[in-house]
């Protein structure tokens, strides 16, 4: 049976986070039996954007902080990264209030760079994901909970899409976007093969409504932690109220025999799916295709191949003359 963790966390006040942090890993045997002295540890956050911070639709870096100094205890090394979907790893962060603690913590914040790894399953024959994700000792994914107008809801599984690099992203939107059980699945590849070694999920405020960054926050007071990413977000999604069966990596992920068919093989040593069940969810009011943002990244693609290879020699050519 797959253990989750759940509890009640009502705000971000550090002491208090830090207390509900030791509480959630309790069961699974505390950050030191996920870390051990000397290990590279990759913090993969939803860091989406730094256009909306008050709208809560990336993981707060308070989280971020109290598990940075949790795996500093246990003698890992941690480091930050991602591939957000609009700007750079760091300056996202920035934005988001994370600059100052990755200095006093001496917390690095790394750029995302892909490399083609064979897939485990059979419908892809190669993934292309972040090296250093896949040479990390250990990673610790920190999603956030949120609605979203193309999966339906966004948790631990669809949060590790940030170690596909770029615009590579763009190209799985582009090449899976007509067909949402192929993309369920690529994202289920994705993230066995990325195979977090844990995951705690900021529900604290969640983003409901118009998410991954439209929507609107959303009192939860929830915290969530497995090391059975599959199994935290069936937990949630029941929690919440939602239909699992229209969140495409939830099937997807069943189909593969990666996830629990039901909660009954699912051990709860804290509290119950049940005991923290959330009424009136907000799921988006509309539904988007998956592919929604191909005509603005063929527009960057191109302007990017415009730079490197006319205008950039064009100016060489130029100020050389």
């Amino acid at each position: 049976m797959s253990t989750v963790s759940l509890l009640r966390a009502h705000d971000y006040e550090l002491d208090t986070l830090r207390t509900k942090l030791e509480e959630l890993l309790a069961p699974l045997g505390g950050m030191a039996a996920f870390v051990k002295p000397g290990n590279r540890v990759l913090l993969k956050p939803n860091l989406l954007t730094g256009a909306r911070p008050t709208k809560e639709c990336t993981t707060r870096p308070e989280i971020i902080r109290v598990v940075a100094e949790a795996v500093i205890a246990a003698g890992g090394e941690p480091f930050v990264g991602d591939s957000p979907a609009f700007g750079s790893a760091k300056g996202v962060a920035k934005a988001n209030g994370l600059a100052a603690i990755a200095e006093e913590l001496n917390l690095p914040i790394v750029e995302f760079k892909g490399k083609r790894y064979e897939a485990i399953g059979e419908s892809f024959n190669h993934l292309r994901l972040s090296k250093e994700a896949m040479n990390a000792d250990v990673v610790i994914n920190l999603p956030k909970v949120k609605s979203h107008c193309q999966i339906t809801l966004t948790m631990g599984v669809k949060n590790l899409f940030g170690c596909v690099p770029g615009k590579m992203k763009a190209w799985w939107h582009l090449e899976a976007g007509k067909d949402q059980e192929r993309f369920g699945n690529m994202l289920v590849e994705t993230a066995r093969a990325i195979a977090p070694n844990l995951t705690i999920i900021d529900g604290i405020i969640g983003h409901e409504g118009m998410g991954p960054s439209a929507g609107e926050p959303r009192d939860l007071g929830i915290l969530g932690a497995a090391s059975d990413v599959f199994a935290l977000d069936l937990s949630i999604a029941t929690l919440l109220g939602v239909d699992t069966r229209s969140i495409p990596t939830i099937p997807a992920a069943e189909k593969l025999g990666l996830s629990p068919l039901t909660l009954d093989a699912v051990e709860f040593p804290l509290l119950t799916p049940q005991d923290l069940a959330v009424t009136n969810w907000q799921l988006p009011e509309r539904m988007m295709p998956i592919d929604f943002g191909a005509p603005r990244v063929l527009r960057s693609t191109f302007k990017q191949l415009y730079i490197k290879f006319i205008k950039e020699p064009l100016d060489a050519y130029t100020n050389a003359g």
